[in-house]
């Protein structure tokens, strides 16, 4: 039985150039750093939101946390996102 070689080369070229990009993406992005002050005050970030303005400056931090499971005993994943804003507005003479 002669296998049909078209389909198989259609999804060979598709997955082949899913990962030359995924390869490509890899190669181009440099390796982040860990600031552990700055993971240490997102850790300390209460949750909600807040604001606070000052002369010139607002500053906003934002923290949600949940925890999703599938049943009660079975495990399950933590999302924590937080942001920390700072804009700062100068008047220039």
């Amino acid at each position: 039985m002669p296998i049909a070689l078209p389909p198989l080369a259609g999804i060979a070229l598709k997955y082949g150039t899913v990962a030359i990009a995924g390869y490509l993406l890899a190669r181009a992005t440099s390796h982040g750093r860990l600031d552990q002050p700055l993971e240490d005050i997102m850790d300390a970030t209460p949750e909600g939101a807040t604001l606070r303005t000052a002369e010139g400056q607002a500053n906003a931090t934002f923290r949600w946390r949940r925890v999703f499971r599938l049943n009660s005993t079975g495990r399950g994943v933590e999302i924590d996102a937080t942001a920390l804003t700072r804009l700062k507005v100068k008047r220039l003479t």
